[in-house]
């Protein structure tokens, strides 16, 4: 109990002498007492943690990277309150590490802190190097690039953040952002952590009536959008989708018009304002709105399993400590990498991992506004070859289709300078995870599946950061510090041991999780934390291997009951993804008169495939039955062109599953799709699918 005590005391003198000597602006790499050597660091886990250092001092040493997981799980106040103090700037200390209640879904963060987000993001690192790259905007173009310093960072978020004050904009205001990939982006959602709004990016490729429920939602009154965008060599009129939404949007005062084509015949109306010519009436200083640590940084919709979107809404302090941290120890990044994330910013993977966590880590973040098939299937490597890419986080259907397009695309540049590959998505089949760590990667570089959620707010699970040079397989694989993954059977019982399967829940809160859903908090309660009391739900399945390592099933709802045989769609879809025809596939639960469910399967097959269709289906069934089980044999397998997927790339099983049932005039707004297009070619070949079926 004494040395209990003792630590507790030293530690309270630690963090005051942080905050008393201004230790809480440095980055990840300045430290609250000076280092002696290297030897912790590069002994217990595959990235340099300084904070190690820090807990040396409070009597704590750890012999392995599973040794320093478990002291974030016992002892969750020292650890984060030790991460907060070295990774972020405070105006004011925080007094209490945590409160949370997961039975109520209560979740605050350290409690009488204050700070600013931007402050964090920007001027500390314009403070030490304003020339430093802060964003490389990779246009739609190959080799139509723009480099932004922190210093153009600085300058412009300021303006923006004038610019809306100037417009009375005020604190706790929402903001909705409909806009492309790009600087004056960013430097929007900076702005509005400057003067304390509230943003809301809804992705720039939904549909007025998508874009309008979320202004709605959220009692918008100022959008700001952008004239065109550009994406895949096409023009997406983006300013007439706002126009058509906030025609039914009577909170709209004032929309702030970028530009990306400088087309003329773009409208303009009363309450349309030239961004560029009001950023110019601005001064370059705003002064940093003084935010407390739970107050409101963004909300970001994500759709729900009633069609109603959902506003999860993130707060300041802990959400900007969990992105840092994730981002620089999974990805492994060092000071003078450049790191890539290709999501669009109107996504959560945009928001943590291409915005917040790489600034505020002072890192050179790349912007990409294209697609990976843009101009050729090699558009991704050719980046990696020009800029030099050190890290690149990617989606696995954008994974499977370029692995379609064969391995001459990726071999012909150099990718060297890779040392981390990413994926983040749905699960990554075993096939294109050793086309992605073998061909991509050569074999060297460290690949993170990894897994988490708009509401995590960051990556919870992941095979890095690990022992030194760990084993990594298939599979996210390894919980991230605080996170203390549990398997639910379904009594609402937890599953111990190993090789078990059930419903993944979090036992313990973290920094990064959402707070709320936005104006229904009653709703966040009953999604997330009332199935399982006591748990975060996620609504995924997971494994737990024979070596204690986390696989993702997928969706709990994407299980089929046959006959009294629960089955995994991912599981089915493993098997015909080891197919050398088969490209990607799409599997999901239909009604059977018998079995109660039957499967059917959605097959897109590689470009250069001569074998007949009646061939691979046949081959298809028989592989599913030798790897699986007679049960698990799809009942109907369509080969498709393509499938139903968001712009991000997530696949509407959804409407997969209308299809399949019969009921394809109940598939709703498919505007939102990457290709609505698809779905009328889907509906066709079902239909042609039961005719063969049915004169067999």
């Amino acid at each position: 109990m004494a040395s209990a005590i003792m630590r507790a005391m030293i530690y309270q003198r630690f963090l005051s002498n942080c905050l008393q000597n201004n230790y809480s602006k440095p980055l990840i790499f300045k430290r609250c007492i000076s280092i002696s050597s290297n030897r912790h660091r590069k002994n217990i886990c595959s990235t340099e943690i300084p904070e190690l250092d820090s807990f040396e001092m409070l009597g704590y040493e750890f012999k392995s990277h599973s040794e320093l997981y478990e002291f974030s799980l016992k002892e969750p106040d020292i650890f984060w309150g030790t991460m907060a103090k070295s990774r972020l700037k405070w105006e004011k200390d925080f007094d209490q590490v945590m409160d949370c209640d997961m039975n109520k879904g209560k979740a605050t963060w350290f409690l009488g802190g204050q700070l600013n987000v931007s402050v964090n993001c920007v001027d500390r690192h314009k403070n030490v190097n304003p020339e430093k790259t802060a964003l490389i905007w990779e246009k739609d173009e190959p080799g139509d690039q723009q480099l932004v310093s922190y210093k153009e960072l600085y300058n412009m978020t300021n303006q923006i953040g004038n610019m809306l004050k100037r417009n009375d904009v005020k604190k706790g205001d929402r903001v909705t952002i409909y806009m492309p990939v790009s600087p004056h982006a960013v430097a929007a959602m900076l702005a509005c952590t400057r003067i304390g709004a509230i943003h809301s990016v809804v992705f720039a490729g939904f549909s007025a009536e998508a874009l309008g429920s979320r202004i709605r939602d959220a009692g918008a009154e100022t959008v700001i959008t952008t004239d065109q965008g550009v994406r895949g060599g096409k023009i997406i009129e983006l300013k007439r989708t706002v126009d058509e939404a906030v025609d039914k949007c009577a909170t709209v005062k004032r929309v702030f018009v970028s530009k990306r084509t400088g087309a003329e015949d773009v409208p303009m109306s009363s309450i349309d304002i030239s961004l560029e010519e009001a950023m110019s009436l601005e001064s370059t200083e705003c002064t940093p709105e003084v935010m407390s640590s739970e107050d409101l940084l963004f909300m970001l919709y994500t759709s729900g399993s009633t069609g109603a979107p959902k506003g999860l809404a993130h707060t300041q302090a802990g959400y900007l400590l969990y992105t840092s941290l994730t981002h620089q120890t999974i990805f492994d990044y060092q000071p003078g990498d450049v790191y890539a994330c290709v999501a669009d910013i109107g996504w959560i993977t945009g928001h943590s991992y291409v915005v917040y966590g790489p600034l505020a880590n002072g890192a050179t973040t790349v912007l990409f506004e294209s697609v990976p098939t843009y101009p050729d299937p090699g558009r991704y490597w050719e980046m990696v070859e020009r800029l030099k890419l050190n890290q690149i986080y990617v989606a696995p259907t954008a994974l499977r289709l370029l692995l379609k397009s064969g391995n001459d695309y990726v071999t012909k540049y150099d990718r060297s300078t890779l040392r981390t590959l990413g994926c983040v998505g749905e699960p990554l089949n075993h096939e294109a995870w050793e086309w992605y760590n073998d061909i991509v990667g050569e074999g060297r570089c460290s690949l993170v599946d990894t897994w988490w959620q708009t509401e995590t707010g960051g990556i919870c699970i992941a095979p890095r950061p690990s022992d030194p040079g760990a084993q990594i397989y298939t599979g996210p694989m390894r919980p991230f510090f605080g996170i203390e993954p549990v398997l639910m059977d379904e009594k609402s019982k937890e599953i111990n041991g190993n090789a078990v399967s059930g419903a993944l829940c979090i036992r313990r809160p973290w920094p990064g999780m959402a707070r709320t859903i936005y104006g229904n908090h009653q709703r966040f309660q009953e999604v997330y934390f009332s199935p399982y009391p006591g748990y975060y739900f996620s609504g995924d399945g997971a494994t737990r291997d024979e070596n204690g390592f986390y696989h993702i099933t997928g969706r709990v709802d994407d299980v089929i009951n046959i006959s009294g045989h629960r089955l995994g769609t991912a599981e089915v879809e493993d098997a015909m993804d080891e197919h050398p025809a088969v490209a990607e596939t799409a599997v999901v639960g239909f009604p059977h008169e018998i079995k109660g469910e039957g499967v059917y399967a959605y097959v897109i097959l590689r470009d250069d495939v001569t074998q007949s269709h009646s061939e691979i289906v046949a081959e298809l069934k028989a592989g599913v039955k030798k790897q699986i089980a007679s049960y698990a044999v799809p009942d109907y397998i369509q080969i498709t062109p393509g499938l139903p997927k968001t712009r991000s790339g997530k696949i509407m099983r959804r409407i997969l599953r209308k299809v399949c049932a019969n009921q394809s005039d109940e598939l709703g707004d498919i505007s939102t799709l990457a290709d609505p297009s698809v779905v009328e070619l889907i509906v066709k070949s079902h239909e042609q699918v039961l005719k063969e079926q049915q004169n067999k």
